[in-house]
């Protein structure tokens, strides 16, 4: 009885191990793809979630003073930096209860870059320390680089460019923006958040209080047009 030859025998190993060797290299790829798609979806989640929440509180901002002044003179309705802002808002009833609540939305150091977190306390008998009785709650991680801007009105009433600092404590500014880019591994981006402060335009800037407002032919058309031009800046 004639069989196969070593050499027959070895050709078969070897054709048997390249089929192997490209069914595995298949299999691994595919893996990796499912696995990369299921990080996009839940990336694209958690921001969007984040985008929604900042997006909805900012909107909700209240000129209430939570500190003031020793003479009383000097109230403070609104904080903002290119690296953290403070205001007064409601809160959903999941996370906070008893009225308006002190937040605050910082970008910290973290582990992955940076974070941006939320820590809150109620307004009612608000104490600065209050706001860090417990952890913050992180938001959205991974971040790169990001910072707050802000949008407000000059002594005639006409809108400025956007701020990195708010200095006018005592008034709220017109719209709040924030910028995020994210590390190369999140293949998500954050869609520019602009949200206008909902409010009567007198309550925004103190020194306009009694004086006829000097707006725009539209308020929403001017917010477009400056988001349109941070767009262009960026």
């Amino acid at each position: 009885m004639s069989g196969f030859t070593l050499v027959e025998i070895l050709l078969a190993l070897a054709l048997m191990s390249m089929l192997l060797a490209l069914a595995y290299g298949g299999l691994r790829a595919s893996t990796r793809a499912a696995d990369k798609g299921q990080t996009v979806l839940e990336d694209s989640s958690r921001i969007r979630m984040a985008h929604q929440f900042v997006h909805k509180r900012l909107n909700q901002a209240i000129p209430l003073a939570y500190a003031e002044s020793e003479d009383g003179t000097l109230r403070t309705v609104f904080e903002g930096g290119a690296g953290k802002i403070r205001y007064v808002a409601p809160m959903p009833g999941y996370l906070g209860f008893g009225g308006p609540q002190v937040q605050e939305l910082e970008l910290v150091s973290s582990e992955n870059g940076r974070a941006l977190v939320l820590s809150h306390a109620l307004l009612q008998g608000f104490e600065e320390a209050n706001l860090y009785l417990r952890p913050p709650i992180v938001l959205v991680d991974n971040i790169a680089a990001g910072e707050f801007s802000f949008l407000g009105r000059d002594e005639n009433g006409e809108l400025t460019p956007w701020l990195n600092t708010w200095d006018d404590i005592g008034s709220m500014p017109e719209s709040i923006s924030l910028g995020l880019e994210f590390n190369e591994d999140v293949y998500i981006q954050w869609p520019l958040l602009t949200a206008s402060i909902r409010i009567d335009p007198a309550a925004l800037k103190g020194s306009n209080i009694g004086k006829p407002a000097v707006l725009h032919e539209s308020y929403s058309t001017a917010i477009q047009d400056m988001i349109k031009k941070k767009r262009e800046e960026e």
